[in-house]
């Protein structure tokens, strides 16, 4: 948010990667990153780069605020629900597992290989930043408000991200139903793929897909979606939002 400004004068449009641009409230900014947001002006105009879902409004953005990586598995997978009233709108658990690389750069104890070698732990339990970004966004999608519960969880891998979402259906729901709704909406979208089989991390390693699968369990609708946090997870989306931005193929330099 220092940087930012300056190039924005200049009428240089930019993609940002870090977190300062994502949350369109500066209120809820500082309530989850416990400091105040000193570019509230730039914030009411940065577009949230998820192209799947806003891509339109990418394409004459001056500010492309670049989506966070467990935000992305879990705002794709649960946007064909929420947009069509299929799911409650409180109570969605998205349990998340990362790899290290996935835990951001900043060195910690838990990343070091005797720590996190033959190792599982959840962390920042009902306190982690990418919560709002998720809410924001499927309230976005919804047009309503939307509550969810996010867990991440650190497993002994370098790269890649699997959620498994569980959500409570406002009415019965065949699976075949679901899977031929998930493949409506994302018809067209190159880098999501839909699954009939859970997808693996190493299924998506190396790429910019995001892949999803749906599944109808005891009542429960449950949703499946991986990536590779080192491409889909910010650079890759980044190069789609630049394609966007500039008229080009939302493929080029990605596959």
């Amino acid at each position: 948010m220092e940087a930012i400004p300056p190039l924005l004068d200049r009428e240089i449009r930019v993609i940002d990667l870090s977190a300062d641009y994502r949350l369109r409230d500066a209120k809820v900014y500082a309530e989850w990153y416990k400091e105040l947001h000193q570019d509230a002006e730039n914030l009411k105009h940065a577009v949230y780069g998820l192209p799947e879902l806003f891509g339109d409004n990418v394409a004459g953005a001056r500010l492309v605020a670049n989506p966070g990586c467990y935000p992305q598995t879990a705002i794709l997978g649960l946007a064909p629900l929420v947009s069509h009233g299929l799911i409650e709108l409180t109570g969605s658990i998205i349990d998340s597992k990362s790899g290290v690389s996935g835990g951001g750069r900043t060195p910690k104890l838990t990343f070091h290989f005797p720590e996190c070698n033959e190792n599982v732990s959840a962390y920042s339990v009902g306190s982690h930043r990418h919560t709002p970004e998720i809410e924001q966004a499927l309230s976005a999608v919804a047009g309503k408000p939307v509550s969810v519960i996010f867990t991440p969880h650190l497993i002994p891998m370098d790269r890649g991200i699997l959620s498994t979402i569980y959500s409570t259906p406002t009415r019965t729901v065949a699976e075949n139903e679901l899977v031929e709704l998930y493949r409506s909406y994302y018809e067209g979208k190159p880098f999501v793929r839909v699954r009939t089989s859970p997808p693996a991390t190493k299924d998506t390693v190396g790429t910019n897909f995001l892949d999803l699968c749906v599944k109808v369990v005891r009542g429960k609708i449950l949703v499946f979606a991986a990536e590779d946090n080192l491409v889909r997870g910010a650079s890759g989306v980044a190069v789609q939002n630049f394609n966007r931005m500039f008229g080009f193929d939302e493929r080029i330099g990605l596959m």
